[in-house]
């Protein structure tokens, strides 16, 4: 049984996957702006990864799909949200690390993106700063574990979205 039959169509569920990435980006933006947690470039490019995704469900919201355009909404939501798996299993990873074999303290990302090309900034920020050491807790687990489950949960939510099953009307 697909447990995603819950909801009566594809685009609703699609929907909701977009309006979870709405809450998550604007939670995001409450820890920045009201709680000043201010985010590293790891989290920049996490933020960026959680757009894209966010674009793949907007996309299934709108446009009525059959098995075939869910396949194609499942691929893109495996690229984006694949992006985004390596991205906060890395930042994971780097915050796993002692502080001493990390960077000094590097640039922000706003200066790096004036001052060098974007895949120079993507290597500087795959490479980790002591900024994307610092350990936020959110229920127990780090912010970038609560990003990697909401990647593999979004990703497979995609695939099992390619059998659902409408509901019929009673």
């Amino acid at each position: 049984m697909n447990p995603l039959n819950v909801f009566p169509s594809r685009r609703v569920a699609y929907a909701f996957g977009f309006a979870v990435c709405a809450a998550l980006m604007a939670y995001a933006y409450y820890l920045q702006y009201v709680k000043e947690l201010e985010p590293c470039p790891m989290c920049w490019f996490q933020r960026g990864a959680l757009l894209l995704m966010a674009i793949v469900f907007l996309i299934g919201a709108i446009v009525k799909t059959e098995k075939r355009g869910a396949v194609m909404l499942a691929i893109g939501s495996a690229l984006t949200g694949g992006l985004g798996i390596f991205l906060a299993a890395r930042h994971l990873y780097i915050q796993s690390l002692p502080a001493d074999q990390l960077p000094s303290c590097g640039m922000g990302i706003t200066y790096m993106l004036d001052a060098f090309p974007f895949l120079d900034v993507l290597s500087r920020t795959l490479k980790g700063s002591v900024e994307c050491n610092k350990i936020d807790l959110i229920l127990g687990l780090p912010i970038p574990a609560w990003t990697l489950i909401f990647f593999v949960l979004a990703v497979i939510a995609a695939f099992l979205l390619i059998n659902h099953r409408a509901k019929s009307a009673i």
